[in-house]
């Protein structure tokens, strides 16, 4: 009898903790806290636009969330958040990158030189180690989850750069956040457009080719709408493909 009541107030305790938050199943997939960033990309972006302004008031802010970055264990999160964890790490340093010049400044470009561009200092703290945007790029978020999406959840801060998403990517929402991100890219006109059987895309389709695995119309008829989507749905002709120039001003607000 007294071994039954024992047990019995074990199992209370620990379904009491389990409640509580303080007891975790070991299954339990590890997550990132980024409901500071979310609130910051709420308040400053508007409609793709940056308000850099209002991040540097806030900067202070946006440090605690790059803090919490870079205390994270990367190798504790399933691959979804990994892989979201990266794409808010790359956006996240981005914006703080370009706080250490602004208001003195047109263009991330500004804050390179001959020998070094911005996107190779020495910035971004992960994993006890200090990358540069493009080792995040290039040597993790490219290679390590091979989809070209990411092209359009990475921001450069730049006007012809995809928008800066809205809210911070999930490994829950992973997908459908890519998707969407995507979608608004294909069928922005500023960014991409047919005219005639002429395709006029970003350079961002020339410059990774190789990630779209060459079939650039492939890609957009996967994610083309509307008039676009008609458009190249009614073609009797093959499609031409020419690239557009980029702008590299801010994408400030």
């Amino acid at each position: 009898m007294k071994f039954n009541t024992i047990a019995y107030a074990v199992v209370i305790i620990l379904s009491h903790l389990s409640f509580s938050g303080l007891f975790q199943p070991a299954d339990a997939a590890p997550s990132v806290d980024h409901g500071i960033y979310a609130a910051l990309l709420k308040a400053h972006v508007k409609d793709g636009r940056v308000d850099y302004r209002g991040f540097k008031t806030d900067e202070k802010k946006l440090r605690s969330y790059l803090i919490i970055l870079e205390k994270t264990d990367t190798g504790s999160l399933s691959p979804d958040e990994q892989f979201a964890f990266y794409i808010n790490a790359y956006n996240a340093w981005t914006i703080q990158l370009i706080l250490t010049g602004y208001p003195g400044i047109e263009s991330i470009k500004d804050l390179g030189n001959l020998f070094q561009s911005p996107w190779k200092k020495k910035i971004c703290r992960i994993d006890g180690k200090i990358l540069t945007l493009d080792e995040i790029e290039h040597e993790i978020l490219r290679p390590r989850f091979k989809d070209p999406r990411v092209h359009f959840a990475i921001n450069c801060a730049s006007k012809s750069c995809p928008p800066l998403y809205p809210e911070p990517f999930s490994g829950k929402k992973l997908n459908q956040q890519l998707d969407a991100a995507a979608a608004a890219f294909i069928n922005d006109p500023e960014r991409n457009r047919l005219e005639g059987n002429t395709l006029y895309v970003s350079k961002i389709f020339k410059w990774f080719s190789e990630d779209f695995k060459g079939d650039i119309i492939g890609f957009f008829r996967q994610y083309a709408q509307g008039d676009l989507k008609t458009g190249l749905d009614n073609l009797t002709s093959p499609v031409v493909i020419k690239y557009l120039d980029y702008g590299w001003s801010l994408n400030g607000s």
